[in-house]
């Protein structure tokens, strides 16, 4: 009796409590009574027993229904254990590292399984930057890359990093076997390379067969020992060509001892006098095999147009990296390779409806000199030649050049705008680039884009990274002083019966001649002198040409300025201009130049700012020290005694302290 008047006893199933559950339980209750209802109105009999067996299925429906009810509750409950048991344990025992710390850094509560990493040693409660400094500095990183998880090196073994920030706390992934899976991949990728003997054919060309022997058999022990050593293949191809085949493994070796067998070979050549040296293309980081021969040939044709005795490694998607380089380019090049130009080039013209001629931003005598020299070969093979000029801020010497030809009005006539030209341009006209092989340097780059596969590269400087993609001729010589030289050479197989060069031609390509060698002081071989033989020959005027390279009131206080601010250090010299004071880069370049007069000085580097606000650097050298590779590691290039580059969004200073940390790197190396 006193269970019926508890309070519990009254109290609905739990089943009642579901809102769905007790609206189909009161409808079937409804339809229930209904049917009990129009039963007795039917039958009595019929209505006691529809009533009897609708408590029936009541009772028993009721009693299925709390059953359920009380087994579902049972399982949801163990259930809920069972996976905040598991949270537990995996906190504690799961193989993943797991740190909780404050906002202060200080580490609050690690797992076993991290407590490993800290030697056991107690860490609760002290700054993570004491206990672990290496971690800390992870973290820290971490912070700039929250959107994803990085990959990190903590004694000796790779780890997967993952900061939850809501509630500071750290995750390690223990991912060493993966890393050392993806690390042996990486190491066994394919390299690919190519080995090219230097001016082979020159040296041997006046040796005896047993010379030729014995320096056959040097080369290829020198090299198979090294490759053995490396565990490279190496496979000869010709007399002076090789194939090698190694791994990326071998090749980060190679590239950390700086591809010493470059030297090695030079020096034993070189006390033999018989000066080989080795020029190297390689090529990685794909899985076309296809694609990476023909990119190791042009690394290879690209440390050639560098003038030799280097190595260029490049991937398939990345930047070329410039190995050796440290001699001055051997003279190498034949007459017969210039009469081969030569006529190609007029094969060339004749296929073109008119040819555009275009020499480097800001030219010098060398650029304008090569641009008259190619308007008078087109001109002896009867074909209208363009000089793209721009003819805002130049200097002196080609201002007094464009006076002077104000008297030859076809000439004149011949000079026009780089917006001239792009108008005039059509499918068929023939581009030259003169001085120059870089197409940013080019004085009209719109014009190189509408042409980029009718162009033809005429220079003298060494090839860089940037090159035109298609070009249809190359005439690339390093060795040559001058752009001038190289087309002065050109003149001599060329038709006899057209208009010869005249007088101001010859004399502006003499004045590039002198001005690029120095008066003939430095990058000057028995061909240069030949050149200027025949353009003095010509009628090249030496009176006209002093007078080209005189230089003005303001430019010679400039000269002085600068001089007055270099500073000398262990055989460099180092001239700054002013932060705020604009120079002149022909200026700077003859500063540059007449430093090397100085006794003791065998590098000078002049730093200025220029017109269009950045940082020019202008190097040379005796010879001794490479300034292109310096220039290079700046982002410029050159030559191995004349060499430069622009920097922006800089200042004198920074530049300065950027050269100084690379001269003393070099010094380092040599130590």
């Amino acid at each position: 009796m006193k269970k019926f008047f508890n309070k519990d006893f009254w109290q609905l199933p739990e089943f009642m409590y579901d809102r769905h559950l007790r609206v189909l339980a009161w409808m079937l209750a409804f339809v229930a009574v209904i049917c009990v209802i129009l039963a007795f109105r039917t039958n009595i009999i019929l209505g006691y027993i529809s009533m009897v067996f609708t408590l029936i299925v009541t009772v028993v429906a009721y009693i299925t229904l709390k059953q359920i009810t009380e087994d579902t509750t049972e399982y949801i409950s163990d259930l809920s254990y069972r996976i905040k048991r598991g949270e537990q344990d995996a906190l504690i025992k799961m193989p993943i590292g797991i740190l909780f710390y404050d906002k202060e850094g200080h580490i609050e509560w690690i797992n076993p399984y991290m407590q490993r990493y800290f030697d056991n040693q107690e860490v609760l409660g002290k700054p993570l930057k004491e206990v672990d400094h290496q971690l800390y500095e992870q973290l820290e990183a971490k912070q700039d890359n929250k959107d994803k998880d990085i990959e990190v090196k903590l004694h000796g073994r790779a780890f997967s990093l993952m900061v939850q920030k809501d509630i500071d706390a750290l995750y390690l992934m223990d991912v060493t076997h993966y890393a050392e899976i993806r690390q042996e991949y990486e190491d066994t990728r394919l390299v690919i390379g190519q080995i090219f003997l230097d001016n082979y054919d020159e040296v041997t060309s006046a040796m005896n067969d047993k010379d030729i022997s014995n320096l056959g058999n040097f080369v290829t022990n020198a090299l198979s020992d090294w490759a053995r050593e490396f565990g490279i293949y190496l496979k000869r191809v010709d007399e002076d060509h090789f194939f090698i085949l190694t791994y990326a493994k071998t090749l980060k070796v190679l590239e950390e001892e700086k591809f010493k067998i470059l030297d090695e070979v030079r020096k034993w050549t070189s006390k033999q006098n018989s000066p080989v040296t080795l020029s190297v293309g390689i090529a990685y980081g794909g899985s076309d095999l296809t694609q990476l021969a023909k990119l190791s040939q042009n690394n290879l044709d690209l440390a050639l147009g560098r003038g030799g005795d280097q190595v260029v490694v490049k991937a398939v998607d990345g930047q070329a990296r410039f190995y050796g380089g440290k001699t001055n380019p051997m003279e190498k090049r034949t007459r017969v390779r210039a009469r081969m130009i030569s006529q190609a080039l007029t094969e060339l013209m004749n296929q073109a409806d008119q040819i555009f001629v275009m020499g480097h931003r800001h030219p010098d005598m060398d650029s304008l000199g090569a641009c008259l020299g190619v308007r008078r070969i087109a001109a002896m093979n009867g074909k209208q030649c363009w000089i793209v000029l721009d003819q805002e801020d130049l200097h002196s010497d080609i201002e007094r050049l464009l006076e002077e030809l104000e008297q030859y009005p076809n000439i004149k006539g011949s000079i026009i705008t780089p917006e001239m030209a792009l108008e005039k341009a059509t499918k068929d006209s023939l581009l030259i680039m003169a001085d120059h092989s870089k197409p940013s340097m080019s004085i009209a780059r719109p014009l190189y884009d509408k042409l980029k596969n009718r162009v033809m590269v005429i220079d003298h400087h060494r090839r860089g990274e940037e090159f035109p993609d298609n070009p249809i001729l190359v005439y690339i010589e390093p060795y040559a002083s001058s752009t001038c030289e190289l087309i002065t050479e050109l003149f001599e197989y060329q038709s006899k019966d057209s208009e010869p060069i005249n007088k101001l031609e010859a004399t502006a390509m003499l004045t590039g001649i002198i001005i690029d060698t120095q008066s003939f002081a430095l990058r000057t071989g028995t061909r240069t002198f030949d050149a200027a033989s025949y353009l003095r020959s010509v009628g090249a005027d030496l009176v006209m040409a002093r007078h080209f390279m005189k230089e003005s009131v303001n430019s010679y206080m400039q000269r002085n300025h600068l001089v007055e601010r270099t500073e000398f250090t262990e055989g460099d010299a180092i001239c700054c201009g002013e932060e705020d004071r604009v120079y002149d880069p022909v200026i700077a370049a003859q500063v540059a130049d007449s430093l090397l007069n100085v006794s003791g000085v065998e590098a000078s580097f002049v730093i200025t700012k220029r017109a269009s606000g950045k940082i020019g650097v202008s190097a040379r050298s005796n010879g001794t020290k490479n300034v292109q590779v310096i220039m290079e590691e700046m982002g410029g290039g050159g030559h191995l005694s004349n060499a430069a580059t622009q920097i922006a969004d800089t200042t004198v200073g920074a530049v300065k302290e950027q050269l100084l940390a690379i001269l003393k790197q070099e010094q380092e190396n040599k130590e």
